[in-house]
């Protein structure tokens, strides 16, 4: 199952179903509703941001409050988020994804 969730497949069929789902228990709609999901990024994004201060210890007051795995989900988080995100904005999310790693790919490793 694990092996089957990594794969591009079945990782794309998740992010499709984890979309349909915020999309059936959202609270606002239209433009409100897109803008809160981007919001949501820049909250997890913090997540991971509090974890790795928490890895390090640099908060002097709390001192080690998290480990490297908490780090590690809370990068999956971001993931997560960004790419049901995309596919707010797209029903072609897998193919914008696609293409847009590509460029990128190309840009920095060349051909």
């Amino acid at each position: 199952m694990a092996d089957e969730r990594a794969s591009d497949t079945g990782m794309w069929n998740d992010i499709d179903a984890l979309w349909a789902w915020l999309d059936g228990h959202r609270a606002h709609g239209g433009r409100e509703a897109l803008l809160l999901r981007m919001l949501k990024l820049s909250e997890e994004v913090g997540e991971a941001a509090q974890a790795v201060i928490g890895a390090t210890g640099q908060n002097p007051r709390k001192g080690v409050t998290h480990t490297w795995e908490d780090v590690e989900a809370e990068l999956c988080d971001v993931v997560i988020t960004a790419l049901v995100a995309l596919r707010t904005l797209t029903p072609d999310a897998r193919e914008t994804f696609a293409r847009h790693l590509a460029r990128v790919t190309e840009r920095s490793l060349g051909g």
